[in-house]
């Protein structure tokens, strides 16, 4: 574990899409994690599923090349009720994964279940649920926020791969996940019974 505690590692994070791709970069210094940027890439102005894959493609391997992450962190085990949906969302995945290996960067899979797990220990969260606990954990204020949840998807993508890395948060009275964090700044509602009910709660009493 100390090897690892004091390994750099740079995340990129990609939260698929085949209209809107989020994307992020964590940089991690031992026990030091700072967020270099997280937003979207808009491929709807391009005709044609493969030409926006093939933008998607493009673009991430231009990430690798100018920032050299160390490892790809990306969400798979999409599920959706239309088939077309899963399908072009597969493509996307199989784009973000493509790209990474073809500059030698190892990948990491997570299921969107286990992500919301490990951000706010609720596996049902909602995205703007995630959005609001990566906020308080990363220090990120409203105006710097952008504005489509794809970039905090792929910013919570990149965030699970660090808590797997068994690291711990930087911020002071940091967590790796919500019940720690909750713990720590004093926000236990002993009338909820859910991980959910408790981060309304706090978030509520945080305003």
């Amino acid at each position: 574990m100390q090897d690892r505690l004091v390994a750099h590692h740079r995340i990129l994070g990609i939260d698929p899409g085949t209209l809107l791709m989020g994307y992020a970069m964590l940089d991690v210094e031992g026990r030091k994690t700072d967020l270099m940027f997280f937003d979207f890439l808009d491929v709807r102005r391009f005709d044609g599923q493969y030409a926006r894959l093939q933008q998607e493609f493009f673009f991430i391997q231009k990430l690798i090349d100018e920032h050299k992450p160390t490892c790809l962190a990306i969400e798979t085990q999409f599920v959706d009720k239309n088939p077309q949906t899963m399908i072009k969302i597969v493509h996307a995945q199989g784009i973000a994964i493509a790209a990474a290996l073809s500059r030698d960067v190892p990948v990491y899979e997570y299921s969107p279940m286990k992500i919301k797990m490990a951000i706010t220990g609720n596996g049902h969260s909602t995205k703007q649920q995630v959005a609001d606990m990566l906020a308080r954990f990363l220090h990120i204020s409203p105006q710097n926020m952008p504005s489509k949840l794809d970039a905090t998807d792929a910013l919570a993508i990149a965030y699970c791969h660090f808590l797997q890395l068994g690291l711990p948060v930087l911020a002071q009275n940091g967590a790796k996940d919500w019940t720690t964090f909750a713990k720590r700044n004093g926000l236990a509602d002993t009338a909820s019974t859910t991980p959910n009910q408790r981060l309304i709660a706090a978030l509520a009493k945080k305003k």
